[in-house]
């Protein structure tokens, strides 16, 4: 499992940390699907609870949803974009067809690596869409480790004419398009949410919302694919202003209830309300979620499909939402590692799923195209400022190991905060991603 953590640049101690397993190569289909032919325009919301301890965990579906409106992707349905540590698909029971397939990132699977999942049981709130099924389907959802090993698997049977499906009206908050897409029904839907506004403060929302937006596209390949982006800002009010700090006595009245804190870390920022986020966001154009917390303290994370988390009254709001964004939207790797703290999530005999680092494991289809014959390995740091931006090589030093795992440039958005570029490597990766929604 992948540890996203916060960063600045020049210091040794990470501030908070989330773990993702993610990976980037489509799996191809043998033939293309028509959307039409197996699903209607709606969503299939299914809220989960995932729950358990080190030993043992569970996968329990609390109740499904319809959704007017499918703003995920109409194509590739059947491919899997992502690896990601937890991936779920659809099967028409008709046919033994798998009609799409996805994956996601969890809170809960972070937290079993931490010391109190050897001793305490929890369950966490969890949401997966995919299209509306025309006909009955066979759902299945895997739970996978840090070896790409499946630990727990959940089949159900969906049928869509269920009565106990929850019908959701087209009511919602109020929201403000941001960015419209050049074609709607072939774009990435990207939802900004407020917490801790209050609504005297939605002003001041409307405008972060608009800074974020403006970073990411300052990016390339963001910048270049940006016609192919929707993005609104969901107004959701809070009773209070900020966000809850546990370790000093503070509880706030939020819209998504978000707190430090988080495992018992200081600095570790979130939320764990998943069911009410995406109540919120019930009935607006959204699949990609970003949560914008009214806090000047230092905070934030991403993770693949769930939700990218971010303060914005600090200095290093837009650095760290155009790396977080990199985190959740396209699963690429941390790039760092430092001397005290070498975790070892990446185990040296199986091959990262990120498509920005490695271990050498099973390197091709990577970025081993890049590499200039004669490049040593491992490639050797630099001084020169084009070198250190533009010489791909394989770099010791990335995913919290100094040895093990290997980068492609020496320095990275993914790297440091202090880097205004994503490498060529993640360029790549990203371009691949944006290409597969929206082609």
């Amino acid at each position: 499992m992948r540890k996203i953590t916060i960063i600045k640049k020049n210091i040794g101690k990470k501030l908070l940390a989330i773990f993702a397993i993610m990976a980037t190569v489509p799996l191809s289909s043998a033939k293309a699907q028509d959307f039409s032919q197996y699903f209607s325009n709606n969503t299939l919301r299914i809220n989960l609870i995932l729950g358990g301890n080190a030993e043992n965990q569970s996968i329990m579906i609390k109740d499904l949803e319809s959704v007017p409106n499918w703003y995920g992707r109409k194509n590739h349905l059947s491919e899997l974009p992502i690896e990601g540590n937890a991936q779920f698909e659809l099967k028409d029971k008709k046919t033994g067809l798998t009609i799409y397939r996805n994956s996601l990132s969890t809170l809960f699977q972070e937290w079993l690596t931490y010391p109190e999942a050897k001793t305490t049981t929890r369950a966490f709130e969890n949401v997966i869409l995919t299209p509306m099924p025309k006909d009955t389907a066979i759902l299945r959802i895997d739970l996978r480790n840090n070896r790409r090993e499946i630990v727990k698997t959940l089949t159900e049977t969906i049928i869509p004419s269920d009565i106990l499906i929850r019908r959701a009206n087209n009511r919602h908050q109020p929201y403000e398009v941001l960015q419209s897409a050049k074609d709607s029904t072939h774009c990435i839907h990207i939802a900004f949410i407020a917490e801790g506004y209050t609504e005297k403060e939605m002003d001041k929302f409307l405008a972060d919302a608009q800074t974020a937006t403006d970073a990411i596209f300052q990016h390339e390949p963001f910048k270049e694919f940006k016609d192919r982006f929707n993005i609104i800002a969901v107004k959701t009010a809070s009773e209070d202003s900020g966000t809850s700090v546990p370790h000093d006595g503070i509880w706030k009245n939020t819209a998504l209830g978000s707190n430090f804190d988080t495992f018992y870390s200081e600095r570790y920022l979130t939320t764990l309300n998943l069911f009410k986020t995406h109540d919120l966001l019930e009935g607006t154009p959204y699949e990609h979620i970003i949560i914008l917390v009214n806090t000047d303290v230092y905070g934030g994370g991403g993770i693949l499909n769930f939700y990218n988390l971010v303060s914005t009254g600090h200095k290093y709001f837009k650095p760290v939402i155009v790396h977080e964004f990199g985190h959740s939207f396209a699963g690429l790797a941390d790039e760092y590692a430092y001397e005290q703290e070498q975790l070892g999530m990446y185990p040296k005999d199986v091959e990262p799923w990120e498509p920005n680092i490695t271990t050498l494991k099973d390197f091709h289809g990577k970025w081993e195209n890049l590499i200039k014959k004669g490049t040593k390995i491992p490639t050797p740091t630099s001084k020169n400022p084009k070198e250190i931006k533009q010489k791909v090589g394989l770099f010791q030093g990335a995913g919290y190991d100094l040895k093990n795992v290997y980068r492609g440039v020496q320095d990275c958005r993914m790297r440091t905060n202090s880097n205004t570029e994503f490498c060529i490597v993640c360029q790549d990766a990203l371009t691949k991603l944006i290409k597969f929604y929206t082609e």
